[in-house]
């Protein structure tokens, strides 16, 4: 179990949260057409999994437009998962001209979110996403970052040297 802290209240995740060497473990998400895709099968080779509790709060928009934006710059490959429904995903992509990225829901299941050990258990946002970053290339993990206060931003730098190396 990791623990992490929401606007200093401590919060834990189900289970300790993937570290860099491991194998990529199964994160199925919904897509803006319901249809189900497995996150780390998206794109052959690098790809950025962008995870965050909610697209409707600010820290959670600017890391999705933060990395949307970066990923162009380096043709890089991202994905925004959240357990926002598939719907409200692409709205927020409709309104803030993003493309280029996928984004994926766990509203289904949060099955993916617990493999990974970013599935909040308590405090406020329980059985939300973790803020999170996991970068991984060809199925194994090279980076990870859980953010330790979820009202903060993630490292973008440091995910798109490990995406980049």
């Amino acid at each position: 179990m990791a623990s992490l802290t929401f606007r200093g209240t401590p919060v834990n995740t189900n289970a300790d949260f993937i570290a860099a060497g491991a194998v990529m473990p199964e994160v199925k998400v919904v897509t803006g057409t319901l249809d189900e895709i497995q996150a780390n099968e998206v794109s052959s080779g690098t790809v950025i999994l962008n995870i965050f509790p909610s697209i409707d709060t600010g820290v959670c928009a600017t890391s999705v437009e933060t990395f949307s934006s970066r990923a162009k710059e380096e043709d890089l490959s991202v994905i925004n998962l959240s357990v926002d429904t598939p719907f409200a995903q692409e709205r927020f992509a409709a309104d803030n001209n993003i493309e280029g990225v996928t984004f994926g829901s766990f509203a289904r299941n949060r099955d993916g979110l617990a493999n990974l050990g970013a599935l909040m258990v308590d405090g406020p946002l329980e059985n939300f996403a973790a803020r999170s970053v996991v970068v991984v290339k060809d199925g194994k993990v090279v980076y990870s970052q859980l953010v330790e206060e979820i009202a903060q931003e993630p490292d973008y730098d440091a995910a798109i040297a490990a995406a980049t190396a």
